[in-house]
């Protein structure tokens, strides 16, 4: 995989225009907002994320020297996330906003677009999949392959670096630890995947989130649909999924913390396989929970693709 550490960072860049209510009232909103800097008691620059997954990167990566917050909450269902007046007054008060860019925040285009604030699109660099039967249209979850997510923290670090210069070195220091663990990762995924019989080699979800992963590592992707939408799960997504699990003998499927599973459990019952457990892809968990980090994420989802799979529980 090529890794590029340029980054855009940019003024008021224009992402995606939302309807013209919703974009005259955000423009309304801000106008009223004035900056405030965003600046804690230890002077910090603050850095505003689109959601948890990149705000956990982003504090490893900066260490101690700026403080990062995400716009969406654990749990929270990135695709189709409605801002509040109360995001909107946060951005205008950030030092630097990160989006993960690859069309997955259409939401955010007008806080980006309006806000006289930097921004930098972290997954500048990553070789991109497309969005299967749309050609030309990228899947944005490329942060699921751990050696993607090195490219993104290549560029949190250009990023930060130019936002706050004296703690450059500090920043490319936490970065080069941080892709260590996201490489052994990866290597060890990679492993385990090749030691399972080729059939087990398949993962099945609810949404095509695993594109990237699967790539990396080996796996056959399958799905009920490509992106979370409105017309997600209809009876014919499910019916050509059962079908390939039937013919494939699939031992286990799975699906998003994100979503219901109640499609996939169709899958199940017309099927007979198991039911591998709970992926998480847009959101990390809340503190205590299963994935309270991006690192324990990418380890969660392994063990239990495996797990899933082969019917024992992963070593430990």
């Amino acid at each position: 995989m090529t890794r590029r550490r340029g980054v855009r960072v940019v003024h008021g860049g224009r992402l995606v225009t939302r309807a013209a209510a919703t974009a005259a009232a955000l423009v309304m909103l801000l106008a009223g907002c004035g900056s405030a800097g965003g600046r804690d008691e230890g002077d910090r620059p603050v850095v505003l994320t689109t959601f948890t997954v990149l705000q956990d990167i982003a504090q490893n990566v900066a260490g101690e020297h700026l403080r990062v917050e995400s716009i969406t909450k654990p749990g929270a269902e990135i695709h189709g996330y409605e801002p509040t007046p109360g995001d909107v007054a946060k951005a205008s008060e950030a030092d630097l906003i990160l989006d993960n860019g690859l069309h997955l925040e259409a939401w955010f285009g007008q806080f980006v677009e309006t806000a006289d604030v930097p921004h930098a699109v972290v997954s500048d660099g990553v070789e991109a999949l497309d969005i299967a039967g749309d050609a030309g249209t990228p899947n944005p979850h490329a942060w699921m392959s751990p050696e993607a997510a090195q490219v993104y923290v290549d560029n949190m670090v250009t990023a930060f670096s130019e936002l706050d210069p004296e703690h450059a070195e500090d920043f490319a220091a936490n970065a080069e630890e941080y892709s260590r663990q996201l490489q052994q990762i990866h290597d060890e995924l990679v492993e385990t995947v090749g030691a399972l019989p080729e059939n087990e080699r398949a993962l099945v979800t609810c949404e095509g989130a695993f594109s990237y992963l699967a790539r990396d590592v080996g796996l056959e992707e399958h799905y009920i649909w490509p992106v979370n939408a409105e017309q997600q799960a209809t009876p014919q997504q499910i019916a050509a999924v059962i079908e390939t699990v039937d013919e494939q003998d699939i031992p286990a499927v799975f699906c998003e913390s994100t979503v219901s599973d109640a499609p996939m459990q169709q899958v199940v019952e017309a099927t007979g396989a198991r039911f591998g457990g709970t992926l998480y892809v847009d959101s990390l968990s809340q503190e205590g929970g299963p994935v309270p980090t991006y690192l324990d994420l990418l380890r969660h989802d392994a063990d239990v693709i495996v797990e899933g799979l082969t019917g024992t529980e992963a070593a430990a």
